[in-house]
């Protein structure tokens, strides 16, 4: 029967939420976005759409991100988002499909359970949980089951993922909650403070994307329009790059120091490995050319770019697709896990 299945990888993002259908390719990638009317707790819209209102909408009605830093926050959203994200990858089918997620590198056995049982609840058949790094590593062309060990940072919008990886597993992780939002939130605090003036997400992310894509004019002046905090009229001013940067440069900073701080943890049979094959950033951020070199810099590895380094993790599940067991139930072996942990705790208590 599972001949008749279609497989499907599906990325949780904090900003997007991307699925893979086997042998079909990337069929969705729009914003991990909903729009909820609090009064009816009813669903108004997705993705594009719902990102658009953002900032836009009456008191009733509230914008949500349903997974933040790869964690379920909303778990009714969650199932409503994933739900409809399936049924548009794959349309209409007798068969519910076996899934692949991809997740965080460090997350506790409850957030992976959480996560199993919303893409079951929402019409998964059989889940298997991969790490964004690994399905980053084997996007780029990485034979991840080697002896050679690779280096993967991936910094999506909610989180940073550092992890070395050898023999089919990692062997160091680190995750930060440190990221793109970060940056977004350094620069709307920026604008508060010097000007006195309010200003949304989607500004700050605008403002950011608009500097760190024109490195060739730090001093270029940028139109800022929000609302004075002191009397709540609309304003506007100009801001120049180079005071945007220096907001940047220190979100930018505590990335390149826990990238540091592993490399320094790493085997040194290993760190020979990377410093041959280089370190692999993916990831929405990794777009931050400053990024790019301040690793050079610092590390003296080379820096590894993909064209779209936003897809790159999705792009990896869809290769997994092809070797992927579904055949032991991930969430068996989770309850096999609590049982042996729970067993361990009884017997130091007895003792």
């Amino acid at each position: 029967m599972d001949y008749f299945r279609k497989k499907l990888a599906i990325d949780l993002g904090t900003s997007k939420i991307t699925t893979f259908v086997e042998n079909k390719g990337i069929k969705v990638n729009e914003p991990s976005i909903v729009t909820m009317d609090t009064y009816r707790n009813k669903i108004i819209s997705y993705g594009e759409k719902a990102k658009k209102l953002i900032g836009r909408l009456p008191g009733n009605i509230v914008a949500k991100r349903p997974i933040v830093k790869g964690c379920i926050v909303d778990f009714d959203a969650t199932l409503a988002m994933v739900k409809r994200v399936i049924k548009k990858s794959i349309g209409k089918n007798l068969f519910r499909p076996n899934v692949i997620v991809c997740i965080p590198s460090e997350q506790t056995q409850v957030q992976k359970r959480a996560i199993i049982q919303a893409v079951k609840i929402s019409g998964a058949h059989k889940v298997i949980l991969l790490e964004q790094t690994i399905a980053a590593a084997l996007a780029c062309g990485v034979n991840v089951n080697e002896t050679k060990g690779s280096i993967v940072v991936d910094v999506g919008a909610g989180k940073t993922d550092i992890s070395v990886i050898s023999n089919g597993d990692i062997i160091i992780a680190k995750s930060l909650s440190i990221a793109g939002n970060t940056i977004d939130e350094a620069i709307s605090d920026f604008i508060r403070t010097r000007y006195n003036m309010l200003i949304g997400q989607t500004t700050s992310e605008t403002l950011k994307l608009a500097v760190v894509t024109s490195k060739t004019n730090i001093h270029e002046l940028y139109e800022v329009k929000g609302r004075n905090v002191m009397n709540g009229l609309p304003m506007n001013i100009f801001v120049n790059g180079e005071d945007i940067l220096k907001v940047i440069f220190p979100v930018l900073n505590k990335i390149l120091y826990e990238i540091t701080q592993t490399l320094a943890k790493t085997p040194p049979e290993l760190i020979a490995d990377i410093f041959e094959k280089g370190l692999i950033l993916t990831g929405g951020s990794a777009k931050i050319p400053y990024l790019t070199d301040l690793i050079k810099e610092k590390t003296k590895l080379s820096v590894i770019n993909s064209e779209n380094p936003e897809l790159m993790v999705i792009k990896g599940a869809g290769k997994f697709l092809n070797n992927a067991n579904f055949q032991e139930d991930e969430i068996e072996y989770l309850d096999e896990l609590k049982r042996h942990v729970l067993e361990q705790k009884e017997q130091l208590r007895k003792r």
